[in-house]
């Protein structure tokens, strides 16, 4: 078994796709339309679906925002440098929750930045993740 991908459901998919792709550096990988349904699927990320896991990104015409709830964590990005990543979101329009430093309580060096929709991302810094 492998993690094909996780779903978010996103609130205007050109926004969101630009976002994943120019800011994140991801690839759109394919998009679907499914007019019966009025929905369309986008799928996004770093490498081909049957080699990595990606993001798929659901947009029902007829909504055009949701709720987050409390549920739900965050995505999570391993970056080489991640005050580098944040200032380069920042550059790129993006919202930077979280500076880069090392977590609460620990050594591992990370970082959050939002989604136009308010997902969370987490940028890890690679080579620190000791806890």
């Amino acid at each position: 078994m492998r993690l094909l991908h996780t779903m978010l459901r996103v609130g205007n998919l050109d926004r969101s796709i630009a976002f994943y792709t120019g800011v994140l550096g991801m690839r759109l990988l394919r998009r679907n339309d499914y007019p019966d349904g009025r929905f369309t699927l986008a799928f996004v990320g770093y490498d081909d679906e049957d080699k990595a896991s990606v993001l798929e990104l659901t947009h029902n015409w007829d909504t055009d925002h949701y709720d987050l709830g409390n549920g739900y964590g965050h995505i999570a990005l391993e970056v080489a440098d991640a005050a580098a990543s944040c200032d380069a979101v920042r550059r790129l329009g993006g919202k930077v929750t979280r500076e880069a430093g090392p977590m609460k309580h620990g050594s591992t060096v990370i970082a959050f930045v939002e989604d136009p929709d308010g997902y969370k991302i987490e940028f890890i810094q690679a080579g620190t993740q000791h806890d």
